[in-house]
């Protein structure tokens, strides 16, 4: 069958990001913004109670790749110190998480040719988004890197509890698509959640050897490796060609 759309995940394939979420002066940052809000904790407090909550709510997921979700992390820290009014308590939820994701992160920018190739791509198929990611980070740092509005749909872990290589992520952004696996290219840079959870569903898939992510899975292969994100390109057109 033709080929008509194209699922990219995010980061570590678009996005070269690094974060440091073991730095001392998140919590720091977060204890003292937290005073004008009438809760009073030592950074200490803060880090360990957003990680046992964290775990707590990784336990009661069920799934097998369970994904977390920050901004009901941060809802329940602050429900728990008695923020008790819905709205506020969500506003700043998702304000604590931003402020979390800032200071933990130390680069953020797109692997080189990457709007290129998107803009060649997209004049011939449906490109879609499926990424490990939390939506209160993920969209505003496509915004952030000019990638608004390229991808529909945007499929983000958090808003699903699981995380791949989970089938469920790729089908849902096919069925919204209204294509076929065998319609679809899975491009990613882990070789376990992108290459293996994209084969489940028989889709082929091109591995972008980034510096990141996991470089192999056992008696998993892609269908082409891209040395770096302007290879895409070419591996698009070794896939049309197979199908010929």
């Amino acid at each position: 069958m033709t080929i008509k759309g194209i699922l990219f995940d995010l980061y570590g394939t678009l996005i070269d990001i690094e974060t440091d979420e073991s730095m001392d002066e998140i919590y720091r940052a977060i204890a003292h913004y937290l005073t004008y809000h009438g809760v009073y904790l030592h950074r200490g407090e803060v880090q360990k109670r957003y990680y046992h909550i964290m775990k707590q709510q990784r336990e009661a997921s069920g799934e097998e790749y369970a994904e977390i979700d920050v901004e009901a992390i941060w809802n329940e820290f602050l429900m728990q110190e008695g923020i008790r009014f819905g709205p506020t308590r969500g506003q700043l939820a998702k304000v604590l998480a931003q402020i979390y994701r800032a200071i933990s992160r130390n680069r953020l920018q797109l692997y080189p040719g990457v709007k290129e190739v998107l803009n060649t791509l997209q004049a011939s198929y449906r490109l879609a988004l499926v990424t490990d990611a939390q939506s209160c980070y993920a969209i505003p740092e496509l915004r952030a890197v000019g990638l608004e509005g390229y991808f529909d749909p945007v499929l983000i872990s958090s808003r699903h509890g699981f995380r791949k290589p989970d089938s469920r992520l790729f089908s849902k952004a096919i069925d919204i698509m209204g294509l076929e696996p065998s319609e679809v290219i899975c491009v990613g840079n882990d070789m376990f959640r992108d290459t293996y959870g994209a084969a489940l569903l028989g889709i082929k898939t091109i591995f972008v050897d980034s510096n990141q992510g996991a470089k192999s899975f056992e008696n998993v292969s892609p269908h082409y490796r891209a040395r770096q994100f302007e290879d895409v390109l070419e591996g698009m057109a070794a896939l049309e060609r197979s199908r010929a």
